[in-house]
């Protein structure tokens, strides 16, 4: 059975709409969606940017090369994967690779708010420059890299989340080693922050 056959029922809703969608050439060359998964009560979130050849297969977040370097160090701060809801800003995976469009990003933002609005987490993680590009227009946040703001707390005005805190994308980690400290580090901050709320 498929993780995101498990959804709670508003879960369940939006992850269906994505499934069928439409909305942009990407569906074209999708094998499969991957809408995210995750408790429906998950108290964190965390976004990317957009699914990769992995993922395209099995239609589940983060489970290649770069979904094996956050799980560890998820692991490693006391994070547990399956407590946290884990999806990306766009839903299927782009040719090559590539960074999402801004049309293609369009399309697939009103299902990644809906399940931000239908989970309320305390704390959203966005991992790389799209998913924090993506949620500091959203929230109105400065709009700079990830390297400028990255550990950065962002206390949000919103019914949806409380707290914002970017970081880097794992496949970044990946490239450039050097980064894996304050990755962690992020990760620890964004654990330590759900705690103070308990």
């Amino acid at each position: 059975m498929r993780f995101d056959d498990r959804l709670d029922p508003l879960l369940e809703e939006i992850a269906q709409r994505i499934r069928t969608c439409t909305k942009c050439p990407l569906a074209e060359g999708r094998t499969n969606t991957v809408p995210g998964e995750g408790p429906q009560h998950a108290t964190m979130m965390l976004v990317g940017e957009a699914p990769g050849s992995a993922e395209d297969g099995s239609g589940r977040p983060f489970v290649g090369q770069s979904g094996k370097l956050l799980t560890e160090t998820m692991a490693s701060v006391g994070m547990e994967r399956e407590n946290v809801f884990i999806t990306n800003i766009v839903k299927c995976k782009p040719p090559d690779n590539r960074d999402p469009q801004e049309k293609e990003i369009g399309a697939c933002a009103p299902y990644v708010l809906s399940q931000m609005d239908s989970i309320s987490p305390i704390v959203l993680v966005t991992l790389g420059n799209v998913s924090y590009d993506f949620f500091s227009t959203t929230f109105y946040l400065p709009k700079k890299q990830v390297g400028e703001v990255r550990g950065k707390v962002f206390r949000l005005h919103s019914t949806a989340c409380k707290y914002l805190i970017p970081t880097y994308h794992p496949a970044a980690v990946i490239y450039n080693r050097k980064l894996l400290p304050d990755f962690k580090e992020d990760l620890k901050k964004a654990e330590r922050y759900l705690k103070v709320q308990w």
